[in-house]
């Protein structure tokens, strides 16, 4: 059998799988992250390096698999007890079979048979998810979401993802990539959207990057002082740290961003009727000030009953969520009697 291929993993083997840790692997946009992870989504070791994607697939993936190999060492759990890999990337992907299909965040890296690729460096079984329906996973088995029925992660990060759990199983849709809810349209003809080419899509307003483009943009146009001006690339944590200091224009910048954000969830929010929303990634480190505004926006604006009851927090896994999400994606899967095996 193929090394893409699914087959039942027999009752022995799964039960080893299911207690056994798992090395996990997160390939972001901007980082490319590795850890070892317990079955109770405890994080035993983390690592992360520049994901630097213009190198290459190759390049990335010996230095992805390296990160790997350190984070098992780090962990101070020997080889012999990790029982399989669990990769988490952006899409399109072919999860099924293992395949990176053309992430958006990644140019260039198409049909890359990473499971595959995974196996072969490893010697174990590996399986692949989108992040972040692997991070919504996550939350729902180990973090903000344990408990409830039906939750919408959304990550906000260098781009915008998004996963969802109906009736506390994951949504992957006909093809296996639903739950793409940054590409949600907040503006039809609104800003181009670098992921996905087309106009106003959420990721195009919120996303870290976007943040920081639009900083500058303002910072252009706009004749007047702005502690911003004083960077020489200022980012979206730069924009959030200025506007809780008052800086009006970094302020400008940051009420654009919860309006979109807001706009964004409440269509989503009418659309799933979840019982919490758990917002994360590297913008949500700004808590309150970006939640606490949009909480009440969504609270306003979306239809009733849906809104009245959906929870708006932030993500309990932090900075860990992409490699627990690789993890719980290999002990949902093991729990399934389906596996990715080396063949």
């Amino acid at each position: 059998m193929g090394a893409g291929a699914l087959e039942a993993v027999g009752d022995d083997g799964l039960n080893a799988l299911l207690d056994a840790p798992v090395l996990a692997l997160d390939i972001g946009g901007t980082k490319l992250a590795a850890g070892v992870v317990g079955s109770d989504g405890s994080v035993h070791s983390f690592v992360v390096a520049p994901t630097e994607p213009e190198r290459g697939p190759d390049d990335g993936l010996d230095r992805l698999f390296e990160l790997g190999r350190r984070a098992v060492a780090d962990s101070g759990i020997d080889w012999a007890h990790v029982g399989a890999v669990g990769i988490g990337c952006g899409g399109p992907l072919d999860s099924a079979n293992g395949v990176l299909v053309a992430p958006l965040h990644l140019p260039g890296w198409r049909d890359v048979a990473v499971a595959a690729r995974a196996q072969e460096a490893f010697g174990r079984p590996a399986a692949l998810e989108n992040d972040a329906t692997a991070a919504a996973a996550a939350e729902h088995r180990y973090g903000a979401g344990v408990g409830t029925r039906h939750m919408v992660y959304l990550t906000v990060s260098t781009g915008v993802g998004g996963g969802v759990i109906v009736d506390e199983r994951l949504y992957r849709g006909a093809m296996g990539n639903g739950g793409e809810l940054g590409h949600v349209t907040v503006d039809c003809n609104g800003r181009l959207c670098r992921g996905c080419g087309r106009r106003g899509c959420l990721e195009a307003y919120v996303s870290g990057t976007s943040i920081a483009e639009r900083a500058r943009e303002v910072l252009a146009e706009t004749v007047g002082m702005s502690t911003l001006a004083l960077l020489a690339e200022p980012t979206a944590a730069d924009v959030a740290a200025a506007a809780r200091n008052g800086d009006a224009l970094a302020q400008l910048v940051w009420d654009e961003t919860v309006f979109a954000l807001a706009c964004g969830l409440t269509s989503i929010v009418n659309l799933f009727e979840p019982e919490l929303v758990v917002v994360g990634g590297g913008v949500s480190r700004s808590g309150e000030q970006l939640l606490g505004p949009v909480r009440e926006l969504v609270l306003a604006g979306t239809v009733r009953p849906a809104g009245g009851g959906a929870r708006i927090v932030q993500s309990a896994l932090g900075d860990h969520v992409g490699i627990v999400g690789a993890a719980a994606i290999v002990y949902d899967r093991v729990a399934s009697g389906l596996m990715l095996v080396h063949g």
